[in-house]
């Protein structure tokens, strides 16, 4: 090949590249959020949920994003291991895990929803997916032991698949019954706004490691 024919197909080949790196940009990152009845929204109005809010204020940052709402109302940990397949089956660029709040309520073993989470974990690290681990608190009339060994599961988990954590979901939102529904458990929109407010910065942090 002569030098000039040469000169032309790396130009060729630099902008065809430069194009697909335009387009891959411009495309809507996917954000899996992987949850119980926080993610889902239980007994919120449509549009109010925390995966609807947070892809609201990332559009409003002028960052184009899809928030996947995969949250189920009532799961375990297990109940989450035993569908993060089918959700993965959506090629999601990044999640947000949130698990273990009902395995609490129950009074399941820790060690046996930190082995699930870890599981769900796995398989995400397995797809290349970068994720933002929320933790959760167990009520504290489960006695000091239970609670130590629940709410430290989260810090382990993180730094053992190396993924990012907000230490508490519901920070400031918990027990405030003007941030939360009549149970006293589920965030109304109010409190879910103020969740949103504190998650965002992790959520760009995410998307930087996705796009990455």
């Amino acid at each position: 090949m002569n030098t000039g024919r040469f000169k032309k197909v790396a130009a060729l080949l630099f902008v065809l590249a430069a194009a697909a790196a335009t387009a891959s940009a411009a495309a809507p990152i996917k954000i899996l959020m992987f949850g119980t009845s926080l993610t889902q929204g239980l007994g919120l109005p449509p549009g109010t949920e925390l995966p609807a809010v947070l892809e609201a204020k990332l559009r409003a940052a002028g960052v184009q994003a899809k928030v996947i709402n995969a949250g189920v109302s009532g799961d375990t940990s297990a109940d989450g291991l035993s569908r993060i397949d089918w959700s993965l089956a959506d090629h999601p660029d990044a999640a947000v895990v949130e698990l273990g709040s009902n395995d609490a309520l129950r009074g399941i073993d820790p060690a046996i929803t930190e082995k699930n989470i870890a599981a769900v974990l796995a398989k995400l690290q397995a797809a290349h997916v970068p994720v933002l681990l929320l933790g959760m608190k167990a009520p504290r009339n489960l006695g000091p032991e239970y609670v130590a060994r629940f709410d430290g599961m989260y810090p382990r988990l993180a730094a053992r698949y190396h993924v990012a954590l907000y230490p508490f979901a519901l920070q400031g939102v918990a027990l405030n019954p003007k941030l939360n529904q009549a149970d006293g458990m589920h965030p109304n929109p109010a409190g879910v706004q103020v969740i949103a407010a504190q998650v965002f910065p992790y959520i760009r942090k995410l998307i930087g490691r996705a796009r990455r």
